[in-house]
Order: C-alpha cells, then structure tokens, then sequence
C-alpha cells in the first residue's frame, strides 16, 4: 500500500503546481510589466503659473525613464478649495495601482489635525513618493500698500488674496492676525498665486503669500524696481537670501505663540511634495521612490532646474512619510490654538 500512496502523490503534484499558477494573483505581476505601456497622472491642486504647478511638469518630463516599463507621465491641473479638491480625488476616487499620483498644498499634513471642513482623506496613509523641493514661503506687499514692513503691518489694514481656507495664502495671514497682532483681511476665492499677483499689479490687493522663488523668477523685475516690501519669511531660521526679513515664529508675542507659529511652519519642511494614492502596492512604491531619486540626479533635469533659476532641495518620500506621522502626534493644545486661529472670521 506505501508505493501507491507514493505514486498517487508523484501523480497530483503536477496537476497541484499548475492549479496554483493558474491562481497566482495579478499582484505577482513584475513593476516594469505593470507600467509598461501605461500612463501616470499627476493631479496639481492648483492652476497653471506658480511653483506647485512648475516643478510636477519638470518632474514628469524625466520620471517616466527611471520606473521600470517607462510609462508615460502627464500632469493634468484639478484647483479647487487649496487644492483640498485634488487631495480628496487623490484619496478616495484616484486608482490606488500607482497610476495616480497628486501635489497639493504644503499644509496637507495638518488639514486633518487641525479639523479643517472637508477634509475626506488622513494625510498618514497617502504614497509619499519625495519631496520635489524645500519652498522659501513669504508674504509680500505692493509698494503703494499702507504697511511696507511687518511692523507697521500690527497698525494698518492689508488685504491679502487667498486661494483657500486650507491654503498657506490664507493660513499665514491669519497666524500672523492672530498670534502677531497684525491686520490682514483676506479676499478668498482665487485659482492659484498668479492670479492673485495679476490682482495686486490692478491693486485689487495689498499682499499675498508665495514662494520667494516663485517671485524671483516670474516677478523679477519687481524686485529691481522695489514694486514689493518683504513683510515675513515661512520658516524656522532666516534664510541667507533675507537676512533682515523676520520668520514666522520670530514675530509670535508669547511663548505659546510662538509654539503655534512653529507647529504651521513645519510645513515649510514639506514644500512641494509629489504624493500617490494610499494604498500602492509596496513593490510599485519602491519603484516610484527610486525613480524620484533618480530624477533628482539626473544631469539634463539638473540643467533645467538651474536654468530655470529655480530652488531645489528634495527630500525621499520616506523623511515625508515619517514626518506626517510627528505631525499627527502634535500634542492637542497646540494644534487646538492654531486651529482656532485659522478659522475664518
């Protein structure tokens, strides 16, 4: 009886070993099969003109070659809301295969944290796929605006234009309100940072908040005819490029300010990031990432950031991924008071 127990056996392991390739899931699929011929969108929470529009549609041109099975890679803009409109795509309707990826607002990682209405998506389990650059974030006013410094800003009315409550163009103004003493009134509504530099030329406002780099190299001429004041910079030490302009939390009238002012400032640290969509296979994930880095090596890309005269100072999607998850555990007191006064009045 043992022999044919054996050959029973010898005889169904073939017939085992097909039925088990016939089951192997699609997941075992390799990365480069998976992306070749397909297409990667980036969804850009804002409208075509300022650096969260830029650096995705750099990106894109070289991306593509490093992620094995070179898909295709466009950028398609979906503004809306501080671009809270294209994060909740990202999280809830966007494909979570690795074909959808989004760049959104710095202040992705505190919207949840900080209770902002409508917010549909938990910035922890987003893709973090790196970090295009660091953002030197200020606020500017127009030469014939009452307040030329930031002081003086604490005794006369600006009006800022603002993209959205969830954005840095109306959260920084109303920090500085609250925690600073200063008197921004906020005209919401526009589609991206341009739109509101067209308004401040036709003196529709005062100020606005945008990427220093942003101004540069768009608005340089500006600066040579001294058509703005620097008001403040967005970050947790004084830049070498503004030396005498304040940070953020230098302007904070008490410790507790301050602590508030340093908690919406780490969001500087997150800049302008390229995220996917929760839930992308691991082995896709690395493959996004490496190909990222990659991109960020890449001489002819290297060129055109330097040509463009733009910032760049990446980070991988790891130092992203890890910094979401120590903003979340922000202690509530802090996030309780800086949440109070971002909410519009």
């Amino acid at each position: 009886m043992q022999p044919l127990r054996r050959r029973s056996c010898i005889v169904c392991a073939p017939a085992l070993f097909v039925s088990v390739l016939l089951a192997s899931p699609a997941s075992a699929q390799s990365v480069a099969e998976f992306y070749a011929g397909k297409t990667i969108t980036i969804s850009v929470g804002y409208s075509p003109g300022g650096s969260y529009d830029y650096y995705p549609r750099v990106f894109a041109r070289y991306l593509g070659k490093y992620i094995p099975g070179n898909p295709t890679v466009v950028v398609q803009n979906m503004p809306g809301a501080g671009s809270l409109r294209a994060a909740n795509f990202l999280y809830n309707v966007a494909p979570k295969d690795g074909t959808a990826l989004g760049v959104v607002t710095q202040t992705v990682m505190l919207e949840a944290p900080l209770g902002t209405p409508g917010v549909k998506y938990n910035a922890v389990e987003f893709s973090y796929i790196g970090r295009m650059t660091r953002v030197l974030e200020t606020m500017i006013s127009w030469h014939e605006a009452p307040a030329k410094n930031i002081e003086e800003a604490r005794k006369f009315e600006l009006v800022a234009g603002g993209t959205g409550p969830t954005s840095p163009t109306e959260g920084y103004p109303r920090l500085l309100n609250a925690f600073a003493g200063t008197k921004f009134r906020i005209v919401s509504g526009f589609g991206g940072t341009a739109e509101i530099m067209l308004a401040m030329e036709r003196r529709e406002v005062d100020a606005l908040e945008n990427s220093w780099n942003s101004v540069v190299r768009t608005k340089r001429e500006w600066i040579e005819t001294k058509k703005i004041n620097v008001l403040i910079q967005a970050v947790m030490e004084r830049s070498k490029e503004l030396p005498n302009t304040p940070t953020l939390v230098e302007m904070g009238t008490t410790p507790e300010a301050k602590a508030a002012l340093a908690f919406y400032t780490s969001a500087a640290e997150v800049s302008r990031p390229l995220i996917g969509a929760p839930g992308i296979p691991a082995d896709r994930l690395k493959a996004l990432r490496d190909a990222f880095q990659a991109t960020t090596r890449d001489p002819e890309f290297l060129a055109e950031i330097k040509k463009s005269q733009s910032e760049f100072d990446p980070a991988p999607g790891e130092y992203l991924e890890d910094l979401a998850r120590k903003i979340a555990a922000t202690p509530p007191e802090i996030v309780r008071r800086t949440a109070e006064a971002l909410r519009a009045k």
